[in-house]
This record gives structure tokens, C-alpha cells and sequence, in this order.
């Protein structure tokens, strides 16, 4: 180790990561996954129906897509829907995270001997990008990822009194992995058995005859109590066979369809195969990358003297990934469970890692913060919007992406530092990112206040390019009764305005819409663009950044009459 983990450093880091992970928490643009916008909308029809169960959504073949406890929760967070913001949707993620967090601390600590490994464990895995990008929005994985870690924690802190106990640990690991699958899939229950096996297998020092005699009633137990859990589920509900066809046969069995070709090619080739969901899992440590496959290659380097405690942690990646490599659909976001487990590796060879991983997650650091600093005083200084000051950061970013740039440069030349500078640097770039987007959640990307109140209880038709998306424009317009029209079409003005009576159309920055006479513009704001030609990626690269990242939003007031319920299908369902 190049230079001793403090406690001070440890702290002064954590306070840094719990702000990352407050900052910005109800921001629009925060770091997510599309998931999240269909979870809402669920959440959003389940609480006006007034009862818990079933579950209810306007979207062909999504409405059982996933169990329904992260949707309860959402309709507790934001009582019953009367509070609907991303903050009250979110909260209870950014709650589960923390736990998870909490424990990942007691574990490590326990078994190392070591508060100072457990602190660095848990600031190793909220550093990761896929914790803070799936471990704060709406979406399942924050609850998935702790209640399924909870037991697997339990054993690396009790040992002994853990692995011996007959009835308790399994009754209380059944109902913490049953809460998993109630969050995310009974499918689950497969490599957290699988994992279990292992475990006890390893405890009775890989004796067959003693894990079956001794242990495998005990696996069982769990199974079985998981899944009786996760049965509620069909218990509750009044319609089962809904429960059946759409979660059970369409969003699970589904998955072990053919994607490409047919199921062994596609195991060893192409965008799913085993070798992508390797690439993928390793990815979701995002900056540290390079660092966890260090700390994979000083694994396999000491594999002879591996601790207890350590070859269990990879025995639990082991079990996860062989059990997710056999759907057909395989994705990194499946192994997020794991990723404590390869936090807590990383913490434990911390001293022993070479600091070519470390440098390489600066230089990436490093890139994303020049990028971010180009584009941010590009945006303030260049003008784009025709009048000074419309797009303006406060002093504070500029002295957060100053300060982030010197301190990030100062871990590429001094050694003694690089690995303490590399994990603050994911937290700054987080900050850094959210930062740079700040204007956008200010005035500049809202309506404001008249145009919310004209369109209350009107029908709006607004730009959808993802499943429920409207509910985006329902944080924008509350109280408007929204619908979707296919988002490539929103520049097309003429048309849009002669088919709807209201609706949203957005014109390049510096070009005011060409409307008819009668039409009036009731409300007007900034938008991102996600899609681009190659040409204006290349102006965007010349600098033209703000003309062409960017667009004018406006509500167009228009005489054109619809009746509804209107022919076909809404672009947002």
C-alpha cells in the first residue's frame, strides 16, 4: 500500500458519498435506468384504483412486469400519489442503499478485524457506478440488492453461530430472501440456494456427506420459505392467472428464448453471450474497473491461502454468475447483488493492488471532468440562447469542478495519494455531472407557473421516445391529462398543430416555430435532444454545443378538434 487508509480520510470520504448521493436526488437527469418511468406509472394507476392489489397500468403487457413491493412502497412514499415527486419515489431506494451500505460495514469489519477495511468496503461499492446508478432511482434493485445480501452478510459476520444454528438462520434468511423475490423475481431464489449450498459445502470442508446429512435441510428450508413469501403475491391478488401469463411465463420463461440464433450460439457469441455478461459484471464498477479485475488476478494469484471468509465472497459470485449465464437474456444489472462481494475483495487486497488500476480510473475521472468543464463554459459563455445569462452557473460549480480537477490531477503525479484520490474522484465526478446539468432543473427547463394552471385538466399530447414517459411531463404538468405521440415527430410542427388541440413541439434553439394565426403559445422551455445526426454530432464537437444538444420546447394553444378516445395507439403505452 502506497499510503495508510486513515480514519479520518474514511470519514471525510463517506460525508462526501452520503452528499453525492443526496445531491440532486429529484433531479430529472440523474443517473437511471428507463425502468423507471414504467415502475411510476404503475404506481401512479395502482394508487388511484385505491387498493394495493392488482396492480394497474394503461401499457399492453406491462403491469405485472415486476412484484409488487417496490410498487407498494411507492405508494406509501408518495401517499397514495397526492405527493408526486421524484424525491418521494425515491427516498426509500436511497434508504435500502444506505442499509445495504450499513451491513456491507459490520460484515467486512467482523471478519477482517478491521473497521478501517469494513469503512473502505462500503465506500468501494457506493463509488461503483452501477450502485449509484441503480441504487437511487425508483426501481427494483435497491430493495433486491439488500434483502438478498442481508443473509450471505449475516453468515461472514456471525460464522459459526450462523452456519450451526438449525432453524433460526434459515427461517430469517427464507424471509429476507423471500422479500428479495417479492421485489424482484422468484427466479432469484435459484442462485441464492445455489450460493447457500456452497457455503455450507465449503463450512464442512467440502464434505458432500456431511453438507447433505447436516446442511441441505437447511437450504431447503430457506427455498421453500422464500417462495411462500413471494406466493403472497398470487395469494392477495385477485386475478393469479394474470400473475401466471405475464410475470411466470412472459417476463421469466421468456428469457431463456433464443435472442440471435439459436441458444448455444448465442451462449458463446454475440452481444449475450457468457462473455459479455463477464464484460458487463466487471463494468458495473464503472471507474473501478480495472481495479476489480486487479483485485480478480491478486485473487487467483493467492487462491492456496484464501481466507474462510474470502472464499465465500467468491463462491457467492461464483453461484450468482453460472446461474445467470443460463437465461438467454444475460445482463450485468442480474449480477448487482454480487457487487458488495467484489467491494469488499477490493478492500481486502487494497494494500496489495498495483496502481496501474488506480491511474487508469483517474485518467477516466480526468477525461469526464474536462469534458463536462468544455461543455459547461461553452454553454455559459457562447451565447446560444440569444440573451446572456439564460443558461448560468452559480460560482459554487465552478469552484466543485475547479477544486475536482486539481485534486484529480494532483493523483496522477503523487503515488503516496493515487489510490485515495481515485475513490474520492468517483464521488466529485457524480457531483460533477449532476452539476453541469443543474440550469435544466432550474426556470430554463420548466414551465412556468401560467402555463401549468392554463393546461390543468386539459388534454396534452407531449413527445414520447419510452414507455411512459408522459410521467416525466407529469412532474412538468401536474394536474394535465397527457398523451403520447411518437417523439421523432415533435419537429413537425405544421402537422402536430393541425392535429392536436394542444400539444408540445420543439424547434431547433434560434428558431422561433412557424405557427397558423390562431395559434398561441401558452408556455415555453429548454430541452435535451437524445438522438443525433453525424453531422451535428460534429458541430457539437466544432462547439456548437447548445444549438444542437439542445431544443426549444413550446405548448402550442391550436383550433384543431380531436375527439377522444383517438384511433390507435398512444405513443407512451
Amino acid at each position: 500500500m502506497r499510503t495508510s487508509f486513515s480514519y479520518r480520510s474514511a470519514i471525510v470520504i463517506l460525508l462526501l458519498g452520503i452528499f453525492t448521493y443526496l445531491y440532486a436526488l429529484d433531479s430529472r437527469f440523474a443517473p437511471k435506468n428507463g425502468d423507471e418511468y414504467p415502475y411510476m406509472h404503475i404506481v401512479r394507476m395502482t394508487a388511484e384504483s385505491g387498493a394495493w392489489l392488482p396492480l394497474q397500468s394503461e401499457m399492453d403487457g406491462i403491469k405485472n412486469t415486476k412484484p409488487p413491493l417496490v410498487f407498494w412502497e411507492g405508494i406509501a412514499s408518495t401517499a397514495w400519489g397526492s405527493e408526486w415527486t421524484l424525491f418521494a419515489l425515491r427516498w426509500p431506494s436511497l434508504i435500502y442503499t444506505g442499509l445495504t451500505a450499513f451491513f456491507l460495514f459490520l460484515a467486512v469489519s467482523r471478519f477482517s478485524g478491521n473497521r478501517k477495511t469494513g469503512l473502505l468496503a462500503t465506500l468501494v461499492w457506493l463509488s461503483f457506478f452501477a450502485t449509484y446508478r441503480y441504487g437511487r432511482p425508483f426501481l427494483t434493485d435497491p430493495p433486491e440488492v439488500f434483502w438478498m445480501s442481508l443473509p450471505f452478510f449475516a453468515l461472514l459476520y456471525w460464522g459459526k453461530e450462523a452456519f450451526s444454528a438449525k432453524f433460526l438462520f434459515p427461517a430469517l434468511a427464507g424471509l429476507s430472501i423471500g422479500m428479495a423475490l417479492l421485489a424482484k423475481s422468484f427466479a432469484y431464489v435459484v442462485p441464492a440456494c445455489f450460493a447457500l449450498s456452497l457455503f455450507y459445502w465449503r463450512w464442512q470442508a467440502w464434505s458432500i456427506p456431511k453438507f447433505l446429512i447436516h446442511d441441505a435441510y437447511k437450504v431447503l428450508v430457506v427455498g421453500l420459505l422464500a417462495l411462500g413469501v413471494f406466493s403472497i403475491w398470487f395469494v392477495l391478488d385477485p386475478f393469479p392467472q394474470e400473475i401466471w401469463r405475464e410475470f411466470v411465463v412472459g417476463e421469466n420463461a421468456g428469457k431463456f428464448d433464443a435472442r440471435s440464433t439459436h441458444y448455444l450460439q448465442d451462449l458463446v457469441w454475440g452481444k449475450d453471450s457468457i462473455w459479455m455478461l463477464m464484460i458487463a459484471t466487471v463494468s458495473n464498477a464503472g471507474f473501478f474497473t480495472l481495479v476489480l479485475i486487479a483485485a480478480s488476478i491478486q485473487c487467483w494469484r493467492q487462491r492456496r491461502f484464501l481466507s474462510f471468509e474470502e472464499s465465500l465472497l467468491l463462491l457467492l459470485i461464483f453461484a450468482f454468475f453460472i446461474v445467470f449465464s443460463l437465461p438467454s437474456q444475460r445482463s450485468g444489472r442480474y449480477l448487482l447483488p454480487v457487487m458488495p462481494a467484489f467491494a469488499a475483495l477490493i478492500a481486502l487486497y487494497w494494500e496489495r493492488l498495483p496502481l496501474w488500476g488506480f491511474r487508469f480510473a483517474i485518467l477516466l475521472q480526468l477525461i469526464v471532468l474536462v469534458v463536462l468543464i468544455w461543455v459547461g463554459s461553452n454553454l455559459q459563455l457562447s451565447n446560444f440562447l440569444g440573451q446572456p445569462g439564460l443558461w448560468d452557473y452559480s460560482y459554487l460549480h465552478w469552484i466543485l469542478m475547479g477544486a475536482s480537477l486539481v485534486l484529480i490531477l494532483l493523483g496522477l503525479f503523487c503515488r503516496t495519494q493515487t489510490k485515495m484520490i481515485a475513490l474520492v474522484g468517483c464521488f466529485l465526478c457524480y457531483c460533477a455531472l449532476n452539476s453541469s446539468l443543474s440550469p435544466l432543473e432550474g426556470p430554463l427547463g420548466r414551465y412556468d407557473k401560467g402555463a401549468i394552471q392554463a393546461l390543468e385538466a386539459q388534454d396534452v399530447w407531449v413527445p414520447c421516445d419510452y414507455r411512459a414517459k408522459d410521467e416525466e411531463y407529469r412532474l412538468l404538468l401536474p394536474r394535465a391529462k397527457l398523451h403520447g405521440y411518437v417523439a421523432k415527430d415533435a419537429g413537425e410542427i405544421k402537422m402536430l398543430t393541425n392535429r392536436f388541440p394542444l400539444v408540445a413541439v420543439q424547434a431547433p434553439i434560434g428558431v422561433d416555430p412557424i405557427l397558423c394565426e390562431s395559434c398561441k403559445i401558452l408556455g415555453k422551455r429548454m430541452e435535451m435532444r437524445a438522438r443525433h445526426s453525424e453531422a451535428e454530432i460534429k458541430a457539437i464537437l466544432r462547439g456548437q454545443i447548445g444549438e444542437y444538444l439542445f431544443v426549444n420546447e413550446y405548448l402550442i394553444s391550436t383550433p384543431a378538434i380531436l375527439s377522444l378516445p383517438q384511433e390507435g395507439k398512444d405513443a407512451c403505452r
